[in-house]
């Protein structure tokens, strides 16, 4: 009797699909069984007309580990390696009688206490339980907006509109850069004065993402462009004249960026996203 005594018998009741149950391996130590939960699920074979599905039940593994994990009170140890069953408190009531012990019959009763209690517990307080359940719905709903919140505020996704003012180089190089790095597959930067220092922010990128440089100006080298190639391939540079604002496509996302790449933030400048894909596609047609 030493282990119900230092057991609180309250800890060992879980909620399993809906229903208050009681594992066979407490049951088997609390029980003194010798053979531990062979004991206890032979009396459930050898009588399976007095274990309904409503008296004793089979849980998965998974049911198991995460009822153990939310009841760190419990001194009570073990489990079965075929398996666990569970017991309602009518199915720890009939366990009581087969096994016929005079231990058996006294935790029984001691049990049955308890289940009692936490039912008249449960009655008392439901419009504090049910008060307490819309708590933690309305916490769900916050905790959706904070995320949103906190989504909006990384600083690695940038904002519909971003301004920069004269001096602020530093944040808007670094604004390029992140959105260099989260490219997955492709880099287009339409510019007509890009110059090594553009390359300078690309060796950023990841290894295969594609670039493709559409300037009008010859800032850039073959040379410049070749080394650069042979270190972070994929980089191809286009000339042409047709545009007359700079743009960045990061994989599916269309930037116009109100300077040249190579001035960040000398003097004061936006970059915006541009939400039409219907740009980003027409853009994208004449680049290619």
């Amino acid at each position: 009797m030493n282990e119900i005594e230092e057991v609180k018998i309250e800890n060992l009741i879980y909620e399993v699909r809906g229903k208050q149950v009681m594992l066979d391996s407490d049951l088997a130590r609390l029980y003194e069984c010798k053979n531990g939960t062979k004991e206890i699920n032979q009396a459930v074979r050898n009588n399976p007309l007095k274990f309904p599905e409503r008296f004793a039940f089979r849980i998965t593994e998974d049911e198991y580990l995460s009822l153990k994990s939310k009841n760190l009170t419990s001194n009570l140890k073990g489990g079965s390696r075929k398996g666990h069953t569970v017991f309602t408190e009518e199915g720890v009531a009939m366990l009581a009688t087969i096994l016929k012990s005079k231990v058996a019959t006294i935790v029984s009763i001691k049990i049955m206490d308890t289940f009692v209690a936490m039912r008249k517990f449960i009655n008392e307080n439901k419009d504090i339980f049910r008060k307490i359940n819309n708590i933690e719905i309305k916490m769900l709903e916050y905790d959706e907006n904070f995320e949103k919140i906190f989504n909006a505020l990384d600083p690695k996704k940038i904002e519909k509109q971003k301004i920069f003012f004269n001096g602020e180089i530093y944040d808007a190089y670094s604004l390029i850069i992140e959105l260099i790095k989260d490219a997955i597959k492709r880099i287009i930067i339409i510019d007509n004065y890009i110059d090594k220092s553009i390359l300078d922010m690309l060796v950023y990128k990841k290894e295969n993402v594609e670039v493709i440089i559409v300037t009008s100006k010859d800032y850039l080298t073959k040379l410049d462009i070749d080394k650069f190639n042979k270190q972070y391939p994929n980089l191809k540079v286009k000339y042409s004249n047709i545009f007359h604002d700079r743009f960045m496509i990061i994989d599916d996302t269309l930037y116009h960026v109100g300077a040249s790449l190579k001035d960040l933030g000398k003097k004061c400048f936006a970059i915006g996203k541009i939400e039409d894909k219907e740009y980003l596609k027409k853009i994208v047609e004449v680049v290619k």
